[in-house]
């Protein structure tokens, strides 16, 4: 073998030998060597960039488009971030090395008084270099800076854990993607950077951070004159008196929070909702908004039709989240599928309970949990009951090994019923008949789940759902027809518009397809819409012109590259590449496609705006408040945005796992932002619980008063 080869060999020893002594690699595997591709042994989520990306997934910690690994296990969590914590001695280059080797045996010659050997000769540039031999006999010295540095860093750690304890910070602000900017920020200015005071935070600051948005806000205003946006219509109440409305505009590029309203004795006013959804759509632009999205309550509903009445380019929709998530709920209510759902509620909240017996369910499951806790509750059912079809064998199998039957836990009469219940025959027949059945509206679910442009998809899934559904019964009536009436329900009575079927028309990879038929549905829908989007005579004239070439494809559209795009381009990258010769009907196209199907993704903190509208204060305080309001939520969309890949991509219907993690589930609500933000007193000031000597109290500033 030649030099080269041993080499390289030599190096691939040595890369398996660095894999080896990194503990991360219990966690997760190789995938691909080439681009460093490993994958996580808990989520299955997979990385570019080798374990180092890995560590920062399993620690929870966020760096760039690293998303947090939601089903690691808290102790790995912990000694990963305890890795990650721990500074790594500095590499010391050969150079290095010599020069440190030579001043060292210098200064031990010139104290013991030593002969110090003579330099050699180095070709014609006469210079020297120590004695081969000499540096071989010279010890190396290990340098103190890194032990100055570690301690610099252990205090700069200590001091922000401080401040973080005495001001009640969650230790879930340090995942933010504004935590490590800000202390890069901090380190660029050098020692001693005076922080900003409460008053300049308050002020000043405020002001500019509030400069910095509204000019992000002119820049999606100039997206929005491509891609079109749509508005999104937040409602909520407390059951009682208080009801609340938040408003939003999104396009591919971003989300913007526009404001809150206190809609409290109006909440089921059609024409009270209908002015405040007119004077947003006038401040965002009637020529920049495609669609409206609202729930489907009936007083949105009457909103949503004035508003497309008065103003005929746009669409209203209603949050199809919402609508499928009642779907579902209405395929819960079948006794049968109630019966099996609580059945699997009753397993896993077993396995769950302890931390033990969670320990051993994941040796058999590979690491996975059965439960979605972040998810709404008759999806996370649903969801849950897959899991426990899909770990069937495993469950069944550790229930039997002697590891649990020996166990103190296998003995409770807990145990026992669990066992009993995976051994009957009827819950896996009804098991697996429920989860069949869901499983199509739950992936069409997934697909709008989110702000990204799903549009195009979600009338070919709704079609998907049913044809699977009936398949799945072999086409016998009696038991597919009562699913389709639950789904047919909300989709004909609610979620279905003319903005659906054109956009599925308008999508290449489904209209193109040989397995789905285009009917008078589709056509007639894009028919409508066009109707609506064209509001000039001479928009309509070119659209009827330009329709024969996309359906015919012709010209571009019908090039190989176009007819490949159809299924690898997200269908408005589709448009934006290949429709360059039919123009207009091209930027109908792409405006309709660009639009998402839900807002229920956005998980607002209600409180944060409860504290503007339920107080009375003088007019500088709530103009301040509003400036904060709008601050922070602008800050949490545009972080919420930054942390997703916002590559558009096409999707393939039976491709779609939604066992990965959703876009819903990774993201956290809106950290609570209430009225003490304003509050200039220091934290110990405030009021607060306490307890001492065993005796709980409420103490403030000026007393102490025993409960």
């Amino acid at each position: 073998m030649g030099l080269t080869g041993n080499l390289s060999k030599l190096t691939t020893q040595s890369k398996i030998m660095v894999r080896a002594r990194d503990a991360c690699w219990e966690h997760c595997i190789l995938v691909d060597a080439t681009k460093q591709k490993v994958k996580c042994n808990y989520c299955q989520r997979e990385f570019s960039g080798g374990v180092y990306r890995m560590k920062f997934h399993l620690a929870q910690i966020r760096n760039k488009d690293i998303v947090p690994c939601p089903e690691v296990p808290d102790d790995v969590r912990d000694h990963i971030q305890i890795l990650l914590s721990t500074p790594k001695k500095q590499k010391i280059s050969k150079k290095q090395k010599v020069d440190q080797a030579a001043n060292g045996q210098q200064n031990s010659s010139s104290v013991s008084g030593g002969v110090h050997p003579n330099p050699v000769s180095s070709g014609q540039r006469g210079s020297s270099c120590p004695s081969l031999l000499f540096l071989r006999s010279s010890p190396i010295p290990q340098p103190a800076v890194d032990d100055a540095q570690n301690q610099k860093k252990d205090d700069a750690d200590k001091k922000i854990a401080a401040f973080f304890f005495y001001n009640s910070i969650p230790f879930a602000a340090a995942t933010s993607i504004y935590y490590q900017e800000m202390m890069d920020a901090v380190a660029g200015c050098g020692a001693g950077y005076i922080a900003p005071s409460c008053e300049k935070l308050s002020s000043t600051l405020l002001e500019k951070v509030k400069g910095d948005i509204n000019a992000y806000y002119e820049k999606l205003r100039n997206e929005w004159k491509e891609t079109g946006c749509t508005i999104l219509c937040d409602c909520w109440s407390d059951g009682r008196t208080k009801s609340l409305v938040v408003f939003s505009a999104t396009c591919p590029k971003g989300t913007l929070f526009l404001k809150s309203v206190d809609t409290s004795g109006h909440a089921g006013d059609g024409h009270y909702l209908f002015e405040l959804l007119e004077s947003v759509v006038l401040d965002v632009g009637v020529e920049n908004v495609v669609q409206v999205i609202t729930d489907s309550s009936p007083s949105c509903v009457f909103a949503g039709r004035l508003l497309t009445t008065k103003y005929s380019s746009l669409f209203w929709s209603p949050c199809a989240s919402h609508c499928i998530n009642k779907m579902l709920e209405d395929f819960r209510k079948q006794e049968w599928v109630h019966a099996v759902l609580e059945e699997a509620n009753m397993i896993t909240g077993y396995l769950h309970s302890h931390s033990g017996i969670l320990s051993m369910m994941r040796k058999f499951t590979g690491g996975r949990n059965l439960i979605r806790p972040r998810m709404p509750k008759v999806v996370a059912d649903f969801l849950s009951l897959r899991s426990i079809v899909i770990q069937e064998d495993n469950l069944k199998h550790m229930f039997s090994h002697p590891e649990w039957l020996s166990s103190s836990y296998s003995r409770s009469p807990d145990a026992q019923a669990i066992k009993s219940l995976l051994c009957l025959d009827r819950f896996w027949k009804s098991a697996h008949e429920a989860v069949s059945v869901s499983e199509p509206l739950v992936k069409v679910l997934r697909i709008v789940d989110g702000d990204m442009p799903a549009i195009g998809y979600i009338f070919e899934g709704m079609d998907r759902a049913k044809l699977n559904t009936k398949a799945f019964y072999k086409g016998i009536e009696e038991k597919y027809v009562p699913v389709w009436d639950i789904i047919d329900r909300r989709w004909n009575m609610q979620l279905h518009s003319p903005l659906h079927a054109a956009a599925a028309f308008l999508n290449p990879s489904i209209f193109f397809s040989l397995n789905f038929k285009v009917d008078s549905r589709l056509r007639n829908g894009f028919q409508e819409a066009m109707m609506k989007i064209a509001t000039e005579d001479t928009d309509k004239i070119e659209i009827t012109k330009e329709h024969p070439f996309y359906i015919n494809s012709k010209g571009a559209l019908g090039t190989d590259f176009a007819v490949m795009g159809r299924t690898l381009n997200a269908p408005g990258d589709w448009w934006a590449g290949y429709g360059y010769e039919i123009p207009t009907l091209q930027r109908a196209a792409i405006r309709l496609l660009s639009q998402p199907c839900s807002s229920h993704w956005c998980r607002w903190n209600w409180g944060s705006f409860e504290s503007i509208h339920t107080k009375k204060r003088d007019t500088p305080e709530l103009d301040k408040l509003s400036d904060l309001v709008f601050v922070h939520c602008n800050l949490w969309l545009q972080a919420m945005f930054r942390s997703r890949d916002r590559k558009s991509k096409p999707i393939v219907f039976d491709e779609i796992d939604v066992s990965a993690d959703w876009p819903t589930e990774s993201e956290s609500f809106s950290p609570l932002l209430d009225d003490s933000w304003l509050d200039n007193s220091p934290p110990l000031e405030c009021r607060g619980k306490i307890i001492v000597n065993g005796i709980q109290a409420y103490v403030s500033a000026e007393n102490v008063i025993q409960s």
